[in-house]
Order: structure tokens, then sequence, then C-alpha cells
């Protein structure tokens, strides 16, 4: 149905393009707010543009969905979508940090089918963090194949957060990119436990990286503990739990009084 290498030479190009404007090599960069506290940057833009142009020419039947783009309600009537977030992690990208990354996802009848994650500016010795997954076949990064952590107990998990709510003071903390994709990603390489978030987001910030945690054997939910669906008329969930199985009704209980009160 699709050509999957060259789909993989499309996001990596996509990352080189972004790479090449990332600050973090000393370039100049056109940045600034769509909403306050909403950035964007020129790379944004030009990473989205290539991106809609390269896979419509691989896939002209698929519709789309990006952050950058105009949403099209005539997407609603395509059983294939392409779900894109050009750098998930803006900030971390106009600010020269290492946390951002490419976000392709491809669903089919709102389930995500393809997911790649492509984050050029980490381990730069090795080409980048290069994630992929393909629904039923497993996720890899870099080549290796991905087993997500099995953690059984909350109480310790490895979190990539900043700081901590009071309540969550048993948990630990870990490296925090600004990209969720990768923080999700993160628990899909067994370098995280669990990430959560309480508040309305957009598909395509998970959609690819909900497919690889998922095919490395973790548990992806909205914060209720509800299956995420894709494509939808409002394409938003509240809130993203990524988790091992093990502790993800833990979290999900934990969670729930919180969830209920921020999501009203």
């Amino acid at each position: 149905m699709i050509d999957r290498a060259k789909l993989e030479a499309i996001v990596r190009e996509a990352g080189r393009i972004a790479l090449a404007g990332w600050p973090g090599d000393g370039h100049a960069l056109d940045h600034w707010e769509k909403s306050p506290g909403n950035p964007v940057c020129a790379v944004d833009l030009e990473v989205d543009s290539f991106l809609k142009k390269e896979l419509h020419a691989l896939l002209p039947a698929a519709g789309w969905l990006s952050e950058e783009t105009v949403d099209a309600p005539a997407r609603l009537n395509d059983a294939m979508v392409w779900l894109v977030d050009p750098v998930d992690g803006t900030r971390d990208f106009i600010r020269g940090r290492t946390g951002w990354a490419v976000s392709v996802a491809l669903v089919n009848t709102r389930r995500p089918l393809f997911g790649y994650l492509f984050a050029p500016a980490r381990r730069r010795g090795e080409g980048g963090e290069f994630w992929s997954a393909e629904a039923g076949k497993g996720a890899w990064r870099n080549g290796e194949r991905l087993t997500a952590s099995c953690r059984e107990s909350l109480p310790g998990s490895r979190v990539p957060a900043h700081k901590l709510a009071p309540e969550d003071a048993d948990l630990q903390l870990v490296e925090q990119p600004n990209s969720i994709a990768l923080r999700m990603a993160m628990v899909a390489a067994d370098e995280a436990d669990l990430l959560a978030t309480l508040r309305w987001g957009f598909e395509w910030d998970i959609a690819a990286a909900g497919l690889i945690a998922r095919e490395a054997g973790a548990a992806v939910t909205d914060a209720f503990g509800r299956p995420l669906n894709y494509n939808k008329h409002d394409p938003r969930a509240f809130g993203v739990l990524c988790s091992s199985n093990g502790i993800h009704a833990q979290a999900v209980e934990r969670l729930a009084e919180r969830a209920e009160r921020f999501s009203a």
C-alpha cells in the first residue's frame, strides 16, 4: 500500500530541513507567538510545507491534519489521514535545546497505522534518534527493537518532568524533553515508566509516539484511562497517560480526581 522506505526518507529529510535552521547550531531564527504562550517559528512552517507536499505525493488519497495547517473538515471523510507536528517541542527548538522532534503518523479508520519520530539534534554522532512503528509489527529506535518499561509499582516510577506535585513526591524525576512525543517515546525505550498530562492536547502531538509506545508494550490512553481515537471532528483529547502496563491502573486511580477537576 505504501512505500515504507520512501516514507522514512521523507521524515528524515524533514528532520534535516529542521536541523538546518536549528539555533543550537548557531543559526538565526525567526519566531513569534500564534497566541500567548504558543510559539511558532519559520522552520515549523517550512517543514510543514515540505511534509504536506511529499506525503500527499506518496499517498494522494490520505487527508491531512497538522499543527501548522488550517484544519479542513474534508479530512473527516477520509479513511486515512496524515497527522503531523512538523516540530514537536518548539520551545526547546527555539532555545537551541535538543528536546524536539518531527512527528508523522498515518491513521487508518481512526487508529494509527504508521508512526515516525525523528530527533536529529539528539545523538548527533549516530545521526540523531529515529523512531518508527507499524501497527502489529513492533517499534524501533535506530534499528534496535524497543521493549517498554515493565514496572509493576507506581511509587518510584521514573517520570520525565521538571517538578512533581506534592501528592506525587514518591515518583522519580528524569530528563524532560519539551516534546511530549519524545517523553512518550522514553516510556517505549524503558527510559521512563510514566508520562501523564492533565490538559487538553491535540492528536498530532501524540499519534506517532502513541503507536511507538504501544508497539513497544506500553499502555497508552487519555488521562481517564480511555482509548484514544484519531481524526475526530474535535481533534483533541484530555490528557495522555503513557506507562508500563503494570502501573497504568494505579496511575489512572491516582490522577482521577485531578483529571475530573482540570477537564471541567
